[in-house]
């Protein structure tokens, strides 16, 4: 299915700040809707004189016109003199007369979409046309709830139809469980006095430990009676419980958590209220609690195998230091850079939130420990690194990386031995794999010929044992050794970069 932004864009006829612009009013479609009591759809002008659905959000607390989505859609003959209308005067267009669509008797109220505000001498910026579609069908004495959502909702389509609403100095991308209408709504008036609070709204306040009514009461001396003392709080919190900028916090108190949204009202530009939407988020904030003491303490643990990794292989550099055996020296020092080889992929882990790497960086460190480590006095390496293995989960990280230095580390020790050389890593990736190739300037292998030592073990095991992977070794034309690794994606996942 199309976005709202591929809509748009389609028809050519708005900028990116007009984009920006109905995609923040979109994002409140659930809000327009549930205060509504209908379903809201917001239409674009196309390049034929007609309008076009990008985006429909259906009331959660009502029954829905549109059981087909219509994003996509031409508007409807019945409503395109209306919708123009709104467009083409910048105003808000009522029908005259009960619309009936499938058989459905309903109310239909287009309000312009405007970013900004006429002049004296220019013209309101009127980006696209929002409808409410109110079903008559299950009309009913309405609740005080439902009369005070109502009114809410026209302050916000006047808002809409002078550049009030949306506001882009809100916070954009909430915190998860921010608050819908249905979870509590509380109306202020421009003192910031409550003048309506459902009865979610008060629930949750009387969780926090407010006993009486809302109503009546500043609900910025009902944060102050709640709060303890000693707790330091959000700085927003006054701002927001005040009813005095778009902005969200968190109210704690009691073990609970109670999430605000403030959205203040405006009657061309002036303030004349506000709406307090707020929700019980105590479980999710403790849920999102759990999951960064975790995350800290597998970091901890990252870092903590790092360090023992580097203790061990330190104490190996030293064995081989003292031993007189060359052949026992070579043993120890290929334990050491194995080892510090898998200690840098701990150590990267330890740098970050999540559970996967960025395995360029971490093959250029491992790159550079393997070319101090391998060259000898007599041999000059040049070690390059070409295409880019892109984002891998750390399981899969830790056997590549020690991987690739055993191959590198045998391109630089017998390959180039007592030569200059240079050794090329050149990585692809797609969809379907990851292939690596590692190839020196050296002497080469006898054809079909291929090392027996514990190094080529190692790297047979951990490419076709734990990456189920295939790795061929063969001969350049001319002189040198291409090793080429294929890793299938299905493994190791989709680039995430």
């Amino acid at each position: 299915m199309s976005t709202l932004s591929d809509l748009v864009y389609a028809q050519g006829r708005s900028s990116a700040a007009d984009i920006e612009w109905l995609h923040r009013l979109a994002g409140d479609g659930q809000l327009l809707a549930d205060l509504a009591f209908a379903d809201i759809v917001i239409w674009v002008p196309t390049a034929d004189d007609s309008f076009i659905a990008v985006a429909h959000t259906r009331p959660s607390g009502a029954a829905t016109l549109f059981y087909r989505d219509i994003v996509g859609d031409l508007v409807r003959p019945q409503w395109r003199t209306q919708v123009k209308d709104a467009f083409t005067q910048a105003r808000v267009v009522d029908s005259a007369s009960p619309d009936w669509f499938e058989e459905t008797p309903t109310r239909v109220r287009a309000v312009p979409i405007v970013r900004e505000r006429g002049t004296e001498h220019t013209p309101p910026t009127v980006v696209g046309v929002l409808t409410r579609h109110t079903n008559l069908g299950e009309a009913r004495t309405p609740s005080r709830q439902q009369i005070t959502f109502n009114d809410c909702a026209d302050d916000l389509f006047g808002m809409v139809a002078s550049a009030d609403f949306p506001d882009l100095a809100a916070p954009t991308s909430p915190r998860r469980g921010a608050p819908r209408a249905s979870d509590g709504l509380i109306r202020l008036d421009v003192d910031g006095v409550t003048t309506f609070a459902s009865p979610n709204a008060l629930s949750a306040f009387n969780r926090l430990g407010f006993d009486d009514e809302l109503e009546g009461e500043s609900l910025i001396e009902v944060a102050t009676a709640i709060l303890p003392a000693s707790r330091q709080f959000d700085e927003s919190l006054p701002i927001v419980m005040a009813g005095r900028a778009p902005w969200r916090a968190d109210l704690e108190a009691r073990g609970v958590t109670v999430s605000l949204r403030t959205i203040p009202l405006r009657d061309n530009g002036n303030r004349i209220g506000a709406i307090v939407l707020c929700r019980d988020v105590s479980e999710i904030r403790h849920q999102e609690q759990e999951l960064i003491t975790k995350d800290a303490t597998i970091r901890e643990i990252h870092h903590r195998v790092k360090n023992n990794l580097q203790t061990v292989a330190s104490l190996l550099r030293i064995q081989a230091r003292r031993t007189h055996s060359d052949e026992a020296r070579d043993a120890l020092t290929q334990a050491m850079r194995r080892v510090s080889a898998i200690a840098v992929v701990h150590d990267t882990l330890s740098e970050g939130l999540t559970q996967s790497v960025d395995f360029d960086d971490v093959f250029d460190r491992v790159l550079k420990l393997v070319a101090e480590v391998a060259a000898s006095p007599n041999t000059r390496a040049r070690t390059l690194k070409t295409g880019a293995f892109g984002t891998l989960p750390s399981e899969y990280a830790t056997p590549l990386a020690l991987a690739l230095t055993e191959l590198v580390t045998n391109a630089v020790e017998h390959g180039l031995a007592d030569k200059e050389g240079e050794v090329e890593i050149v990585a692809e990736r797609d969809d379907d794999k990851l292939e690596v190739r590692v190839r020196d300037s050296g002497v080469g292998l006898p054809e079909g010929q291929v090392g027996r030592g514990l190094g080529t073990q190692i790297v047979r095991t951990l490419i076709q044992g734990e990456l189920s992977g295939t790795i061929d070794w063969h001969t350049l034309m001319g002189s040198g050794t291409e090793v080429t690794i294929e890793i299938p994606m299905r493994y190791i996942g989709r680039d995430r970069s």
